[in-house]
């Protein structure tokens, strides 16, 4: 009899732990992530697709929201990346300058309607300025610049310009959460999921008036966008003047990169802040890093430092930037970079 009881006993804890497991999976299924897509009206940007693929890495459905005036073309990209479960498709005169003000009420309505438990973003000019308007108004705290998923929710941050990580558990029901995109790959395309018109609801957030779009003024360039160079080329306080960014930007032509620049030399007025790579600039993690006559300040490493190869062209021996290079070259700039260019036209000659 004490056996038959025993035996009792232990099956009814077996079956109790096998619901505690069946239940914890159970709620991980059921996590569902609400990607909050970037762009500028025409294409998907990267940053978007590096989004995504975090959004896997948490699990359960994933919706894109995409909002904007006249973008079509864009949530039909978004429908064809792989993992994408469903695309809501916001199309407004409101919603095409993407002002968080605007956007905010359209993100909470699609989170409401997908019972998204997580609320995604690029950690772009776009998505700072978004997500912390929405977590206040689902009185959340929102998780900033992720750089890895441990769970859906636990996630890991960098603190202290990138000197230390920090592991974040969040026991909000609702995850904000803006995504480092250097730290995730790419989510490729291969999907074929459905777009859904979202009604329309009006920007009550901001009475009329207070908050206006008055324009935009963007540089073209035939070089690529810093954040998604393969290439880039970063110059310092000592190019010396805007002029000699010429350097950089012929070298950067060859070697079809783009160009970036440090706080120093955005705040010298040499280049304008849109090329400032570091803390307080873009956050890049190109295959090759040039970093030519940049000290290697801890802001402006903050931002490079991921990069899979960094090369270090600096007069000062001493300079911190050559702790972090792969390649170090010790020698005047104003040699070695003209020099450099002309070995490399003179290679692709050769090809």
């Amino acid at each position: 009899e004490t056996m038959i009881r025993t035996t009792s006993l232990l099956l009814r804890g077996a079956v109790s732990a096998s619901r505690g497991i069946y239940s914890s999976r159970t709620f991980a299924r059921h996590a569902s992530t609400l990607v909050v897509a970037e762009h500028d009206n025409k294409t998907l940007s990267p940053g978007t697709l590096h989004t995504i693929c975090a959004a896997q890495q948490i699990g359960g459905n994933i919706s894109v929201l995409v909002a904007g005036k006249g973008c079509e073309a864009v949530a039909q990209s978004a429908s064809k990346v792989k993992g994408v479960s469903q695309v809501l498709h916001a199309d407004h005169d409101t919603y095409g300058s993407h002002l968080a003000e605007a956007l905010a009420p359209i993100v909470i309505q699609s989170q409401k309607s997908t019972s998204s438990t997580h609320v995604l973003a690029p950690a772009s000019t776009f998505g700072k300025n978004l997500l912390p308007r929405v977590a206040a108004q689902l009185d959340v705290m929102q998780i900033s610049e992720i750089v890895k998923v441990q769970g859906e929710d636990t996630f890991v941050r960098p603190i202290y310009a990138g000197n230390a990580v920090q592991t974040v558990k969040s026991k909000d029901k609702i995850k904000v959460i803006t995504v480092r995109t250097t730290a995730f790959d790419k989510a490729p395309e291969g999907g074929s999921a459905s777009v859904t018109k979202v009604a329309d609801i009006p920007s009550g957030d901001v009475p009329e008036g207070q908050v206006k779009w008055v324009g935009q003024e963007v540089k073209e360039s035939a070089r690529p966008d810093l954040s998604a160079a393969r290439v880039v080329v970063s110059g310092g306080r000592g190019l010396k003047s805007g002029e000699n960014f010429k350097l950089l930007e012929d070298l950067a032509d060859q070697l079809g990169a783009a160009v970036g620049a440090s706080r120093a030399a955005v705040d010298a007025g040499y280049v304008s802040n849109e090329l400032q790579v570091g803390q307080t600039g873009k956050v890049v993690a190109p295959e090759v890093y040039i970093a030519v006559g940049i000290s290697g300040a801890i802001q402006h490493l903050a931002g490079m430092k991921d990069s899979k190869v960094i090369v270090a062209i600096n007069k000062d021996v001493e300079a911190p930037i050559f702790q972090v290079a792969d390649v170090g070259l010790v020698g005047d700039l104003f040699t070695v970079v003209p020099q450099l260019t002309e070995a490399v036209k003179a290679e692709k000659a050769k090809k």
